[in-house]
């Protein structure tokens, strides 16, 4: 065990280290706190690919360019947050889901409803509204959805 600290630590300055072990316990306190407000405010349908979603479709030409690329840069990062908590402590998966969700690229929606479809983090992220009083969210593409077993039909929207 020494050894291998001594080899970090020739490689990677203690300074650093202290840096990253903090940087690690900062997101994954975020990441409990932020990524569950995330989850319970999304509408129900929004992986639903039969409908389409525009974003900020109201505003001015400009304002619309300036958030988009606001919005790509902060889905990147979160995808780069989740894939770095895939090995330290965090919540990795559904990280990258909202990193996912932020970018902008062809067939992204089709690639979200496939990632959200796992019934592992399908069934989490419903318990999880579930426990807000919201109702699950729904996942279709071409024609066909996928709800949740449990009938959540009496909860909020």
């Amino acid at each position: 065990m020494n050894a291998w600290l001594e080899i970090i630590q020739s490689a990677i300055p203690v300074n650093v280290l202290v840096g990253i072990t903090i940087a690690s316990v900062i997101g994954f306190i975020s990441s409990l706190i932020i990524i569950p407000l995330i989850l319970i405010r999304l509408p129900v349908g929004y992986f639903d690919t039969r409908f389409p979603r525009h974003w900020m479709r109201d505003h001015h030409p400009v304002l619309r360019v300036i958030g988009l690329i606001i919005k790509n840069v902060v889905g990147l990062i979160f995808i780069l947050a989740g894939f770095i908590m895939l090995f330290l402590p965090g919540q990795g998966l559904l990280t990258i889901l909202i990193g996912i969700s932020l970018i902008d690229f062809p067939r992204k929606r089709e690639l979200e409803a496939k990632l959200i479809g796992y019934p592992k983090i399908f069934s989490a992220i419903n318990n999880l509204r579930k426990k807000f009083g919201k109702s699950p969210l729904t996942v279709a593409v071409s024609g066909h959805s996928k709800k949740s077993a449990v009938d959540y039909s009496h909860y909020k929207h």
